[in-house]
């Protein structure tokens, strides 16, 4: 799906253009951007510095076994 996003304050100028547009293709959904107020991400509290976690389980207690590979008598 193709979507043919139409900002606000062109959507008197090219909305129903493009919908006349793209009425043959199935695959071109025109919407409009009806997003208000201001963009959050410019806040300031906003992509601060990433926290990257570990998120494998902690190995159980204990010790593991030898992977060397044992000698030929």
């Amino acid at each position: 799906m193709i979507y043919c996003v139409i900002p606000r304050e062109l959507e008197a100028e090219l909305f129903d253009k493009m919908v006349e547009h793209y009425k043959d293709n199935p695959n071109v959904t025109v919407i409009l951007d009806r997003r208000e107020g201001d963009d959050r991400r410019a806040r300031q509290d906003y992509g601060g510095k990433r926290v990257t976690r570990d998120r494998r389980r902690p190995r159980g207690p204990g010790t593991l076994p030898s992977t060397d590979i044992p000698e030929s008598s």
